[in-house]
Parts: C-alpha cells; sequence; structure tokens
C-alpha cells in the first residue's frame, strides 16, 4: 500500500508482481503503545500517513516496511498482523474469493493511489488485496521488511488451490508466482524468492486463536534473543526454543503475534 508520498521509493504497480505478498499491516486498540513497542523491539520508525488520520507507516533506513492502524480506525477488525496481496484488480479478486467459499470483511475500498480489500479464506484466515501503486518498489521493501509469511491452515494443499486460483499464482502470465512443494510445505517463490509458505496443521474450532487458520508474519532480524530480551521488558512475550535459537514467536502487549527470524538463515 501507498505511504506518505514524502517517504522515498520507486513506484511500483501492483499488477507487476500481482500474486505476491506486498505490504503488512497491524491492527491495534492502542496505536501509540504499539509504536513504542516495535521501536524498541524492531528499530523502526514511524510516520504519518494519508491514507487515514489513524494510520502509521514503519520505517527502516528511509524505506517503509508495514503499516499500522486502530481497530477503530481504517479497519474495524481483530487485533492482528494481516498480509496484503498485490493484485491486478481488486474486484475480480473479490469476486474470485466468493466464488470459491471465501468472504470478504471490508471492501473494496478507493484509497489513492489504489484499491483494498480484507478477505478471509475458505478456514476463516484473514488477508488483504491491494490494486495499485506499491510503497517503496517490491524489492526494495523485500529486502527491507519481512522475511516471509507462513500460513498455518487445516489443509495446505487445499490451501494452496484457493489461493491459487483467487490470486493467480501458477497460472500462465508472465511474472506470477511459483508454487512447489517442499519439505511438507507448500512453498512460494516470487523472482526466485521464498515470500511464502502453506502448512498444514492448524485447528479451526481450537480456542486459541494461534491454533486456528492464521497468516504468520516473519520479520529477518539480526539478533533473534535480543528482540526477544525487548518484547518481555516492553509488555510482551516472547516464546522460543532457548538461547541461539534463530527463531522467536513474540507478541505485543495487545496480543498480536508475530515471529522474528534470523537473517542469517533467511
Amino acid at each position: 500500500m501507498k505511504s506518505d508520498s514524502t517517504l522515498p521509493g520507486e513506484v511500483v504497480s501492483s499488477q507487476s508482481v500481482f500474486g505476491a505478498p506486498c505490504w503488512v499491516s497491524l491492527t491495534t486498540r492502542d496505536l501509540a503503545a504499539a509504536e513504542s513497542f516495535y521501536q524498541a523491539v524492531l528499530g523502526w520508525k514511524w510516520h504519518a500517513s494519508k491514507l487515514d488520520d489513524g494510520y502509521r507507516i514503519a520505517v527502516v533506513d528511509g524505506v517503509p516496511v508495514a503499516g499500522i492502524s486502530g481497530v477503530t480506525s481504517l479497519w474495524r477488525t481483530a487485533v492482528a498482523w494481516i498480509p496484503y496481496f498485490a493484485v491486478s484488480s481488486a474486484d475480480e479478486t473479490v469476486a474470485r474469493s466468493h466464488e470459491r467459499g471465501g468472504t470478504t470483511a471490508v471492501g473494496p475500498i478507493s484509497f489513492p493511489p489504489g484499491r483494498a480489500a480484507l478477505l478471509a479464506d475458505r478456514d476463516g484466515a484473514v488477508f488483504g488485496i491491494w490494486e495499485g501503486e506499491l510503497v517503496a518498489g517490491w524489492e526494495t521493501w523485500r529486502r527491507a521488511a519481512p522475511a516471509f509469511i507462513r500460513l498455518h491452515t487445516r489443509d495446505a494443499f487445499d490451501a494452496a488451490i484457493f489461493y491459487g486460483e483467487v490470486l493467480g499464482w501458477a497460472s500462465e502470465a508472465s511474472g506470477v508466482c511459483e508454487v512447489h512443494y517442499e519439505e511438507s510445505e507448500v512453498v512460494l517463490r516470487s523472482q526466485g524468492d521464498v515470500v511464502a509458505r502453506i502448512y498444514s496443521g492448524a485447528v479451526g474450532s481450537a480456542p486459541d486463536p494461534e491454533l486456528r487458520p492464521h497468516w504468520q508474519i516473519h520479520f529477518a532480524v539480526p539478533d533473534v534473543e535480543a528482540c526477544a530480551r525487548a518484547a518481555r521488558a516492553h509488555g510482551g512475550t516472547a516464546n522460543q526454543e532457548g538461547l541461539g535459537s534463530t527463531e522467536a514467536i513474540l507478541s505485543d502487549p495487545d496480543g498480536a503475534h508475530f515471529t522474528v527470524t534470523s537473517k542469517a538463515v533467511v
């Protein structure tokens, strides 16, 4: 999604990388607390956005990497990190999702210079779509932002079929995402990079939302242990296998979960 026009970046259309993750955004009940937490844990700085008064842009080394909004502002949804996928037409994508059993929570809504919608797949995992100009240039954002995103779902193959048909994965169009089966996961690649993984095992009726189908955002960081310590010190939680582990699942003070992954293994 496009951020404040004062931020640097190459203008790239969603049509050039359609089907690939192109942005991540957090909904929270307390913008100020979330800004403070993610600045301490991930080193992010914050900019205002022209998209909405209640929407903020996280910046790393001058590159916009993520967005944050209040649950009563832009998207009236549950507290969570949500990935957005680039599409050539938001209306057509929403229609394809409905035809295949998906649901729409919001949109499509116009936010110049593009259009967005918030959807859920057949198992209830929430994701967004974006049609229009991309922030910072796709490759620049990929290098500065998430390592990848992973869908925890009931059936990886069924989910891959749904997203493949809705987002145009593995079609004959030029530049589309490639889908492979590797080490018990469905792996999505765009321009050679692993940008998403789909993993079976989530339980739709589980009382814990982290066990139900959902998209998990993985941020690449230089020091996983330092991020875990900072999360605990600033009101969040950290679940890791032990000192020296290359990955940890963190949650912010509002309960939104995300993963930090060592840059050395990305």
